[in-house]
């Protein structure tokens, strides 16, 4: 989860959506997860799940790819953004079970697992909330006295860098919440693992 436990990974598929405004692609990959009991498949999420930082095991994670094709034109003097078009590729790594399940641990891991890819997708929610508000702020801006468009991309860092920590506290601040003790992500943890 942007940052929850599990990295052998397996591409499942891709969707790709096109439109006059840019494209986006969704990627989900898988790593194999091993055990037949609760405790053991939780066991193997931390022991494979993704790397955060090179550093912390998750049980998953969303990251995305963002690239523009941006139009500065010169009008007069000033240097203006025309238009800009992304193109945002989005991942999602999702834990999966390689041996097959008896119930009720089937039943607990199915669950486990739409739980954490409702989780996901809420933060590939904010990643094109993300390019939307960077489309918002940057589109149309001009800068006066601009003769070779330098001084615009200057202008666009801070604004890029605000957005994007925007961005970042939204997805830690969500993660926080479904991880506490109580939270959605907690909940699914426990289930599973004290489930059967």
């Amino acid at each position: 989860m942007r940052s929850i436990f599990p990295a052998v990974i397996a591409l499942l598929f891709s969707a790709g959506l096109a439109s006059a405004e840019g494209q986006v692609i969704e990627k989900v990959e898988t790593y194999a997860v091993s055990g037949r009991t609760g405790p053991e498949l939780y066991a193997s999420i931390g022991a494979r799940g993704p790397l955060l930082a090179g550093k912390v095991r998750s049980i998953a994670h969303t990251s995305f790819r963002l690239t523009w094709q941006r139009d500065y034109q010169q009008r007069g003097t000033a240097c203006v953004l025309a238009s800009a078009k992304p193109k945002l590729v989005i991942t999602t790594v999702l834990p999966k079970a390689v041996q097959p399940l008896d119930e009720p641990v089937r039943g607990n891991w199915q669950r486990f697992v739409e739980g954490v890819t409702a989780h996901e997708k809420v933060h590939g929610t904010f990643i094109r909330e993300l390019v939307k508000e960077i489309e918002k702020a940057t589109i149309g801006l001009a800068v006066e006295n601009d003769p070779g468009c330098r001084k615009i991309r200057e202008k666009m860092q801070p604004i890029l860098g605000e957005i994007s920590q925007t961005e970042r506290r939204k997805s830690r601040d969500f993660d926080e919440v479904e991880m506490n003790d109580g939270g959605a992500v907690h909940q699914l943890v426990l289930q599973l693992v004290n489930g059967g």
